[in-house]
């Protein structure tokens, strides 16, 4: 396999590559990085013996065919600037960054361009990777993609009328999921006085537990619920008030998201459109 570049190894771009090393896709010696500091790409490196540190995003675009662009939406068109110059139709960029629509990166750059949105599950190999492709991909391109990130997730290809739906769901859910639970957890310890400790032990299980029944297909959601929640039980009282406060909150959640990508997009297309080329 050719060598594959990641430029940015904050937050998202570590865990693809420690995922990606640790699912055994990649041995470290095919994979190069860079960061806008390159102390952090060091400490990377020394932790994962074998892999490259690039001197400059300019490098790694020589030496790398395929380059996963890690880095936030206004940061594109500086790098842009230092890596077009040396790219060629046999590259492939994948970008991780939703607001960056793939018509416009395309426009920039003489090769195809995909884009993979990850989620912290992919840390364990776990959960799902959103791919979306380019008008110049080729098949070869997507089975690559595909098989790469089904080492540490399940690939779904989308369209880009729902990504940002799919994205709330796979990518931000487990924050979501994560904030209903803390606060799960604090209304337990406020209302009983049960240990905090206890609260969140208890209740980490629970999520596991779920996650196995569902993996297992023993249950599915709402088979789930029925058969905890008997008629005239304590669960259906326990319900109610979820019932009368949870129906239209993800609604809100939703709008709210998406108004901040179209908010997002629109800032990026700006910002791109103002640099010089």
């Amino acid at each position: 396999m050719d060598k594959i570049g990641f430029i940015g190894t904050g937050s998202m771009g570590s865990i693809l590559i420690e995922s990606l090393l640790s699912a055994k896709a990649l041995s470290p010696g095919q994979v190069m990085i860079s960061n806008r500091t390159p102390a952090k790409a060091h400490l990377l490196a020394e932790k994962h013996p074998g892999l490259i540190v690039a001197g400059s995003n300019a490098d790694l675009a020589r030496e790398a065919t395929t380059i996963m662009l890690c880095v936030k939406p206004l940061e594109y068109s500086v790098l842009l600037e230092q890596i077009t110059s040396v790219l060629t139709p046999d590259h492939l960029l994948i970008t991780i960054t939703s607001p960056i629509k793939l018509a416009h990166l395309e426009s920039q750059v003489p090769c195809p361009v995909a884009r993979v949105v990850p989620s912290i599950t992919n840390a364990v190999k776990s959960g799902v990777s959103l791919c979306e492709f380019g008008a110049r991909i080729q098949q070869e391109q997507r089975h690559f993609v595909h098989n790469l990130f089904a080492h540490i997730s399940t690939p779904i290809e989308i369209s880009e009328p729902f990504l940002r739906i799919t994205s709330d769901i796979a990518s931000c859910g487990p924050a979501f999921i994560s904030y209903i639970l803390q606060q799960m957890i604090h209304e337990a310890v406020e209302e009983t006085g049960i240990s905090e400790e206890a609260a969140t032990y208890m209740t980490t299980q629970m999520l596991i537990g779920i996650a196995d029944l569902l993996r297992e297909e023993a249950f599915t959601l709402p088979t789930l619920q029925k058969r905890v929640c008997v008629p005239g039980g304590i669960t259906g009282e326990g319900l109610i008030p979820l019932q009368d406060g949870i129906p239209g909150l993800f609604a809100q959640v939703f709008r709210r998201t998406q108004a901040k990508f179209v908010e997002d997009q629109e800032h990026v297309a700006r910002f791109l459109s103002n640099q010089p080329h």
